[in-house]
């Protein structure tokens, strides 16, 4: 079992930035990605990118690159940096820890189906 906890949600103006953090705890493998989903009223849950926690490869959804940037420790914790934001980053923010996958030293899922473990998640509102 993985655990994960959100932190850094908030209310920011259009502009600004926030930084959100996951704190895995449990049974993690080194094989495995960290990803960030974000679902806004109404609407489906989105990938917004991820990170291999072994060799540090990330994948980014079109809408958020060159804005958002993951990064992770050693301590298995990851961390999605939002500069720029809009008033349409305004969503439940989620981070997930996927299957394990051994048959890509480089791939990170996009599709919620690969992703088994999943946090509270927390708000980002962005004011316009």
């Amino acid at each position: 079992q993985v655990q994960l906890v959100e932190s850094g949600g908030g209310l920011v103006q259009a502009g600004g930035s926030l930084r959100l953090s996951c704190a895995a705890s449990g049974r993690t493998d080194s094989d495995s990605a960290v990803g960030w989903f974000r679902q806004a009223p109404g609407k489906e849950r989105r990938f917004v990118g991820g990170i291999r926690w072994s060799g540090g490869n990330t994948n980014y959804a079109d809408s958020v690159k060159g804005r958002f940037t993951i990064s992770r420790d050693s301590a298995k914790n990851t961390d999605l940096q939002m500069n720029s934001l809009k008033p349409e980053d305004t969503a439940v923010y989620y981070c997930a820890v996927s299957r394990v996958l051994r048959n890509s030293f480089t791939y990170v899922p996009a599709g919620d189906r690969d992703y088994i473990y999943w946090g509270q998640g927390t708000q980002v509102t962005v004011s316009s």
